[in-house]
């Protein structure tokens, strides 16, 4: 897992809902909020997918980036992108999601998800608008936490400013 402050960034074998990759780099200066979910993960569905519709809706005034990552460690046959590209358009998934790209041979586990040292889905990875992993989230998230969380790194350039010789308001 890169170590939290690191740079870091995903691999993946293809994106949906955009024209092209989004990257750390490009999303300098924004809060991105990436779900790694599988499509037949009941927790995911249920719990983390619409928490993740909302923070697309109700942060993006703050610079807030949502991404999805469709993780798949398990059902490999039956999670293929045609099904995914079915799944987004039936639950109106709308934010950009990318495919995390297969391990190697016989490793059961994509790429991105061991790189971070993820432990299931759904999990939230939050990176600061310096791009750098900030938190990680796994398993359900009480809706008022992940807003704490992405409000605290929404905000915590804004406070750093005002902490600087000069800075601050008024």
């Amino acid at each position: 897992m890169p170590d939290p402050g690191e740079p870091a960034g995903w691999t993946t074998s293809q994106w949906f809902n955009t024209l092209e990759e989004p990257t750390l780099e490009q999303l300098r200066g924004r809060v991105v909020v990436m779900l790694a979910f599988q499509m037949l993960c009941p927790g995911c569905v249920s719990g983390a997918i619409p928490q993740a519709r909302a923070v697309a809706e109700t942060f993006a005034p703050l610079g807030v980036e949502v991404l999805g990552l469709h993780t798949v460690f398990e059902h490999h046959a039956a999670m293929t992108p045609v099904a995914l590209a079915a799944f987004l358009h039936e639950y109106r998934i709308t934010f950009p999601v990318g495919v995390d790209l297969p391990g190697g041979e016989g490793d059961p586990l994509p790429v991105t998800m061991r790189r971070y040292g993820l432990q299931g889905t759904p999990t939230f990875l939050l990176f600061g608008r310096d791009g750098r992993l900030a938190r990680q989230l796994f398993g359900h998230v009480p809706d008022l936490r992940l807003g704490a969380e992405i409000m605290a790194l929404a905000l915590e350039q804004e406070m750093k400013a005002e902490d600087e010789p000069g800075g601050g308001r008024g």
